[in-house]
C-alpha cells in the first residue's frame, strides 16, 4: 500500500531565522527589517529551501546568515549582479536582493539602474538611513545635503539620489516605500513585493541611532500615502517629485511582464560548452 506524500505545513517566521544572533547596534532598525523579511515569506507560505537572499557590504547585508533560507554574501554594490543571474538561473527559486543606501546607489548604483530596467523577477529591499553606518558615519547618496558631521562639516552641499524617482524612471514595476519602525506593515508589503511579477523595489526608512540619532523622530514623521497606488508612470512621477520621504505605502504598480529567459531545450554538459569556445 503506497501513500501519497503529506504537503509540508506552513512555517512560521522563526522557521526562517538562523542561529546566528544578528551583531547590529542597539536601536537599529534593521533588526526590524530582519523580522519582517521572515514573517513575509511566512504570509507567502515559502519554504527556506526554495528562497535565496543576496546581499552586498553593509549593515544591512549581514541579513543573508540571519536566515534559514540560501544565502549569498557578495562584494560591495554587487547584490543585484549576482540576485539576477541566479534569478536567471534558477526561475523556480524567490530571489530577493538586501542591501543598504551606499551599498546600492553609490558603488551599486548602475546595477540598480540596468536592474530596473531588465525587470528580471525578483525583489530588492533597500534598508535606507542616509549615512555609511558600518564604515562610522560617512555621507551616503541619500544623506541631505546640509547634514553636519565630523566627517563632512557644514554637510556635503550635494543634491540627495531619489532612488524611487530613479527606480520609476529606468523600469521597476513595483516601488513602495515603508518604516522599520512598523514591522506588520513592512512585512505585508514586502510580501507584496515579492508576489508581484517583474522588478520590485521597497524602500525601508530604517534608522541608524548610532551615527544619525535624529532619525529616532522617523516614528513620529512617517504616514500613509495620501493617495492610492498608480500604474500610470507620469502621474507616479509627479508624486514621487514632491513627496517628502516620509509617505508610507505602495506608491507604484507597473503592468510590463517580467523578463524570459529562453532556456535551452537540452541542458549541455561543461566539455560541451568549453567546446564552443575553443580556437
Amino acid at each position: 500500500m503506497t501513500t501519497s506524500a503529506q504537503p509540508q505545513a506552513a512555517p512560521t517566521p522563526q522557521a526562517f531565522k538562523s542561529d546566528y544572533k544578528p551583531v547590529w547596534c542597539p536601536g537599529c532598525g534593521d533588526y526590524s527589517v530582519l523580522s519582517s523579511v521572515t514573517k513575509a515569506f511566512a504570509l507567502l507560505e515559502l519554504q527556506p529551501e526554495n528562497i535565496a537572499i543576496v546581499s552586498g557590504i553593509g549593515c544591512s547585508s549581514r541579513i543573508p546568515a540571519y536566515t534559514t533560507c540560501y544565502g549569498f554574501h557578495g562584494v560591495h554594490g554587487r547584490a543585484l549582479a549576482a540576485a539576477t543571474g541566479l534569478k536567471l538561473a534558477r526561475p523556480e527559486l524567490t530571489v530577493v536582493a538586501a542591501g543598504g543606501d551606499g551599498d546600492g546607489y553609490s558603488i551599486g548604483g548602475n546595477h540598480f539602474l540596468h536592474a530596473c530596467r531588465r525587470n528580471v523577477d525578483m525583489t530588492y529591499v533597500v534598508m535606507d538611513n542616509h549615512v555609511y553606518g558600518m564604515t562610522k558615519g560617512q555621507p551616503s547618496p541619500t544623506t541631505e545635503p546640509d547634514w553636519d558631521s565630523k566627517l563632512s562639516p557644514g554637510g556635503t552641499g550635494m543634491r540627495a539620489f531619489n532612488p524611487l524617482v530613479i527606480a520609476l524612471a529606468a523600469g521597476a514595476n513595483f516601488i513602495a516605500r515603508t518604516f522599520a519602525g512598523d514591522p506588520n506593515t513592512t512585512a505585508a508589503l514586502i510580501a507584496e513585493a515579492i508576489s508581484a511579477p517583474g522588478f520590485s523595489f521597497v524602500e525601508v526608512l530604517s534608522p541608524c541611532v548610532t551615527f544619525r540619532p535624529e532619525q529616532r523622530e522617523w516614528k513620529q514623521m512617517v504616514r500613509p500615502a495620501p493617495v492610492q497606488w498608480t500604474d500610470d508612470p507620469a502621474r507616479a512621477a509627479r508624486r514621487l517629485m514632491t513627496d517628502d520621504g516620509m509617505n508610507i505605502g505602495v506608491l507604484y504598480k507597473g503592468s510590463r511582464a517580467a523578463y524570459r529567459t529562453h532556456a535551452a531545450k537540452t541542458p549541455k554538459r561543461p566539455a560541451e560548452l568549453e567546446e564552443e569556445f575553443r580556437i
